[in-house]
């Protein structure tokens, strides 16, 4: 957090608790916890923070728009580098072009507020590919707000003079093979190869000398959920080997349309649920959840020189999960 603002008064009077220093970390879980002194706020010089959505769009019906507000409140706050968009934008049939309406209904109009100009990082979710996948690519070119390069990439950021984090964008739906086996619905999703993209993140990770390690992508590799359990399955024969293999820190998916945070055995990795940012549903029980909520809303990510901080912030901008990763 670079500065802080005046909005500090306005997030306190609807309950928004963010990061502070290290020495002051506040765990909230099932209550919000306001800091008693807000000179406990101090700067935070090495620190870096993005903010992580998900399952968008819905032409700002259900809780998108006021779930997009939120997130321009809290970002005139936190300041976040960028978004990390995890896949869904395009309820229910995904774009046919970079011109297709559904780009002004379901993002343009809807996330306005000016303290969301920044980076917008995407990844595709199982939507996009019942449309032309190209287009949400493609859409780089005509937003200078939409920046995906690929359709899984990385990027490294420095968060002091010795330490960097490394957060891997990745594609899941083509790792999934209840969509490969559906051609006829998913047509682009049949070209993409899937050793030749978990090539890539072996060698990607393989390479890395990051302090911290972060993938993020649209299906998670663990959840709650009554969706189709060969989805999780194929997750976790494919990548959680390379998150394991290459001390992965933390892995956060959407797709669920709620909040979990799920720690399994054998497993170092912490996994994240990031809720919709529009139409949720009923949490699932899970043996080795940690917390659930089907509460909408988006994700902060903070990484300092010691911490990775995880913060759940429900649409009227409560805290409800707070987690804190330690090296």
């Amino acid at each position: 957090m670079k500065n802080i603002k005046n909005r500090f008064l306005f997030l306190i009077a609807v309950g928004v608790l963010f990061i502070i220093t290290p020495q002051a970390i506040i765990y909230a879980q099932h209550e919000n916890v306001i800091p008693k002194d807000s000179q406990k706020l101090a700067e935070l010089e090495d620190d870096f923070t993005f903010m992580i959505a998900s399952d968008l769009g819905r032409n700002g019906y259900y809780d998108q728009k006021p779930v997009a507000e939120m997130m321009g409140e809290v970002a005139d706050f936190t300041e976040p580098e960028f978004v990390a968009v995890l896949g869904d934008i395009h309820h229910f049939l995904g774009v046919r072009s970079v011109d297709d309406p559904l780009w002004q209904t379901n993002f343009e109009w809807i996330y306005k507020h000016p303290e969301l100009m920044i980076p917008w990082h995407p990844v595709l979710g199982n939507h996009e590919y019942y449309g032309t996948t190209q287009a949400v690519l493609d859409y780089s070119k005509i937003s200078r707000r939409w920046e995906m390069p690929a359709r899984y990439y990385s990027m490294n950021f420095p968060i002091s003079e010795n330490s960097e984090v490394l957060i891997l964008f990745i594609d899941t739906a083509p790792l999934i093979d209840k969509y490969r086996d559906n051609p006829e619905e998913f047509e682009d999703l049949g070209n993409q190869s899937i050793e030749k993209e978990l090539a890539w993140i072996d060698s990607t990770l393989s390479a890395s000398n990051a302090k911290w390690k972060i993938v993020l992508g649209h299906h998670p590799v663990y959840a709650g959920t009554t969706k189709s359990e060969s989805e999780r399955e194929n997750m976790q024969e494919r990548i959680q080997p390379l998150l394991d293999k290459y001390n992965v820190d933390i892995s956060v998916g959407g797709h669920i349309h709620n909040f979990q945070h799920i720690q399994v055995p054998n497993s170092e990795v912490d996994y994240f649920v990031n809720s919709s940012a529009s139409l949720t549903r009923e949490v699932v029980p899970y043996e080795g959840s940690l917390f659930s909520s089907m509460d909408s809303g988006f994700s902060l990510c903070t990484v300092t020189e010691t911490e990775l901080i995880i913060t759940f912030v429900n649409k009227e901008g409560e805290v409800i999960y707070q987690y804190v990763r330690k090296k």
